[in-house]
């Protein structure tokens, strides 16, 4: 009776073993997609959205511009590692690529005095003011 109870035993243990472990051996580089729609009409306009389980969403579309080009709009986000979104909408077009974001680094003000130095530049120019 007892050598049934170990094998019984050992036999519940290399289950145990063998069993998948999802919990510890995810591969974290998975990202489950949880929505995806995407349309494409054939003549150059076209709409996409998807997000992933770790954050990511992704919204665009496009349509052909003047140019023969394809123009572009859209939007993303995706999480921080420090916490909270980041947040991006793009355009591209026949005017380029342009970004809007809280991410997106702008210049320093220019001080008083080079504004200053511009203007007087500006006015030497409008005189016919030519400096070698």
């Amino acid at each position: 009776m007892v050598a049934v109870v170990v094998a019984c035993l050992a036999v519940v243990a290399a289950v145990a073993v063998a069993a998948p472990q999802f919990g510890r051996l995810r591969d974290p580089r998975f990202i489950a997609i949880v929505r995806d729609n995407r349309q494409d009409r054939g003549d150059g306009n076209y709409k996409f959205e998807y997000e992933g389980d770790n954050g990511i969403y992704v919204d665009g579309s496009g349509k052909q511009g003047v140019s023969g080009g394809s123009n572009m709009a859209g939007y993303y986000r995706f999480p921080l590692p420090e916490g909270g979104v980041a947040e991006v909408r793009y355009t591209a077009d026949e005017n380029g690529f342009r970004v809007q974001s809280p991410l997106v680094p702008t210049p320093h003000p220019l001080p008083d005095h080079a504004i200053e130095q511009i203007r007087n530049a500006e006015e030497q120019r409008r005189r016919g003011i030519i400096w070698d």
